[in-house]
């Protein structure tokens, strides 16, 4: 059985993740649950002995039950939040995925909490509009660069 890269005691967290941007019609597809009140993007949790590359195909495919080939790195997030009131340290490598032009998406997923998963397309145009992580995305999607950009966010 396969191990997160995802260390937890009683006081805080942290964890490796590993995210896809998918992008398609000026749209990016994020993920909902049926609990939270905002949009987070395709990804999880490496596994150890992982590479970030297989950790972020593999998600993807989880997630929304369709194969998709990287094109490149594109972001590197360091971010420390408040997740059910826990500190929670987390290190995010977000992928350019190879658009194949599937639009629907028919899986079941879960978040790390257990909460059911969909998919939904939301327009770079209106990304600022919704409360959806990570918000750097809003900014950058449009026009990815070719150099790998780092971001780190702190929130209270």
């Amino acid at each position: 059985m396969e191990r997160d890269a995802f260390i937890k005691n009683d006081q805080d967290w942290f964890r490796v993740r590993a995210c896809g941007i998918i992008i398609d019609n000026n749209e990016v597809l994020m993920v909902k649950n049926n609990v939270d009140d905002y949009y987070y993007s395709v990804g999880g949790a490496i596994h150890i002995g992982e590479t970030l590359e297989d950790a972020c195909i593999r998600e993807v495919y989880e997630e929304t039950g369709t194969q998709y080939e990287i094109d490149k790195l594109a972001f590197v997030h360091e971010n420390f939040f408040y997740h059910n009131n826990m500190p929670a340290h987390e290190i995010s490598f977000y992928f350019l995925m190879k658009n194949n032009g599937t639009r629907i998406f028919n899986s079941v997923s879960h978040g790390m909490d257990g909460a059911q998963e969909k998919m939904v397309w939301i327009s770079l145009d209106e990304y600022s509009k919704y409360k959806a992580y990570p918000e750097f995305f809003k900014d950058n999607l449009k026009n990815i660069s070719n150099n790998v950009k780092h971001f780190i966010t702190r929130r209270k």
